[in-house]
């Protein structure tokens, strides 16, 4: 059977029960943890940068577009959730629906997505600090504050960014110590930078200017994903990966005290409260500052500045750190159990399953990832970087969808605590939407995914098929 073996659903649901990972998370931390992943990078560094590069003003579409691919695919998400609360999120879905191959693709597929999308927003957390440090007269050297090789005005390039490492490691270090701990430091930065994005809604609406947003949808350069439309479907494509805070609420079903409640409000109410604050945060920004000035790395900072708030630019500077802060964490602490999980299905060695005595975390994969984040993060550019875990989000939630639909036909009557309204067509539509967008990034993009794959395929080939099959003959499963 090898590579088509599937886990029963009895046998995940058993799995769950019997987990060493300590059950803590109410609806509340899981929403929560949603929104510290969601709200981050997407406002406080892409909402500007997609808007100066590929859709203008009309970045609110590509908001709205983004969103309801995320609808349909939350929706679905929430149904497997509720129904196989296992820590591995897509690739416990997966292994469920379509078999050990594909949970095996999307797993690796996962472990780019949460490590570079860690690795992103570390570097937009960079910049804000640089930043914001800037204004308190400290000045960090350029060449430690950019990626290598990032051309400096002063002539020369960049070494390495180093900010951008070093709060990798600070959070790699507390989510050793626990789940509690983190998802109450993850609390209280929610509050506070939801509160600063709701200040600059507020105080910036009465700054917006008609004239910036017209032309709303700027016409085609002539070349695809340069505004118009394609333009506007590019932006989505780009922006996709801020949207990841509610698959890593997924990752985190073991940990919750009842996961088939608690685990559709945490990821549909997250997405709501994400969505409908990214669309509003991008009109009010497009209509303070032209479109044409946001490709920066602070934009919010660019919107407070043209409005003459002065007060509220260090308020707002100090609100996407905190930000940027829970997205790392948020990311940093799903990564570590997708390992967990592929672990113990033998896909991966033993050590990636080892739980601290004391901490009853992952700390031996937590800290790997943290080291690999933190390396990557001082290399590359944020560009690079966002696009990769765009492509590799709107696979994974391609996947989700269908595994909706086969589950729907291979286990009718399965409890269900949440159902996915709107069968077959929601599922259909998460998947025609995803693939959409993922039609639309660039070549390069597509390359470097297809690059990670093929490497993933030769560790699945070499080692855990082989090793996997060993650990269902172990534990007396089919083979």
């Amino acid at each position: 059977m090898g590579i088509w073996a599937k886990k029963s659903i009895a046998s995940l649901r058993a799995e769950a029960e019997a987990g060493t990972l300590r059950r803590v998370l109410g609806p509340v931390n899981l929403t929560t943890l949603g929104v510290g992943a969601i709200i981050g990078a997407g406002i406080f560094v892409l909402t500007g940068q997609a808007a100066a590069q590929y859709a203008g003003p009309a970045i609110t579409l590509s908001f709205v577009f983004a969103g309801l691919a995320c609808a349909f695919a939350g929706l679905c998400y929430a149904e497997l959730a509720s129904m196989i609360p296992v820590a591995g999120s897509a690739y416990t879905y997966s292994y469920a629906t379509m078999g050990e191959l594909l949970a095996w693709i999307i797993g690796w597929d996962l472990i780019l997505e949460y490590s570079l999308g860690a690795s992103t927003v570390a570097v937009g957390w960079s910049g804000y600090v640089v930043s914001f440090l800037r204004d308190l007269g400290i000045i960090v050297p350029p060449q430690f504050a950019a990626a290598a090789g990032t051309p400096l005005d002063g002539g020369g390039t960049a070494i390495f960014n180093l900010p951008a490492a070093l709060i990798t490691l600070a959070v790699s270090a507390l989510l050793v110590l626990g789940i509690r701990e983190s998802a109450r430091a993850n609390a209280t930065i929610v509050m506070i930078k939801v509160a600063v994005v709701l200040l600059f809604i507020g105080f910036g609406v009465s700054y917006m200017h008609s004239e910036n947003l017209t032309p709303y949808i700027p016409p085609n350069t002539g070349e695809f994903g340069q505004y118009g439309w394609s333009g506007i479907m590019r932006g989505a494509g780009v922006i996709f990966f801020a949207y990841i805070g509610f698959d890593a609420v997924s990752t985190a079903a073991q940990e919750a005290k009842n996961p088939q409640r608690d685990m559709p409000i945490g990821i549909l109410g997250s997405l709501v409260i994400c969505t409908i604050l990214y669309i509003a945060v991008a009109a009010v920004l497009t209509g303070i500052v032209p479109y044409t000035q946001l490709n920066v790395a602070d934009p919010i900072a660019v919107g407070i500045d043209a409005t003459g708030l002065a007060w509220l630019r260090p308020l707002v500077k100090m609100g996407a750190i905190a930000g940027l802060s829970s997205v790392i964490l948020v990311m940093l602490l799903a990564q570590p159990r997708i390992f967990y999980t592929m672990s113990h299905d033998g896909l991966l060695p033993p050590v990636f399953a080892k739980i601290h005595p004391k901490f009853r975390t992952p700390h031996i994969t937590t800290i790997i990832t943290g080291i690999v984040v933190a390396i990557a993060s001082g290399l590359f550019p944020i560009g690079i970087l966002g696009e990769l875990v765009s492509i590799g989000t709107l696979l994974a939630f391609a996947l989700v969808c269908a595994g909706v639909l086969v589950l729907r036909r291979t286990n009718p009557d399965v409890d269900r605590p949440f159902r996915t309204p709107g069968m077959p067509f929601v599922p259909i539509l998460g998947v025609v939407s995803c693939l959409y967008l993922m039609a639309g990034l660039p070549w390069p993009t597509w390359e470097r995914l297809l690059i990670w794959l093929a490497i993933g395929m030769a560790i699945y080939f070499l080692y855990g098929r082989a090793n996997a099959e060993r650990t269902r003959a172990a534990a007396g499963l089919p083979s």
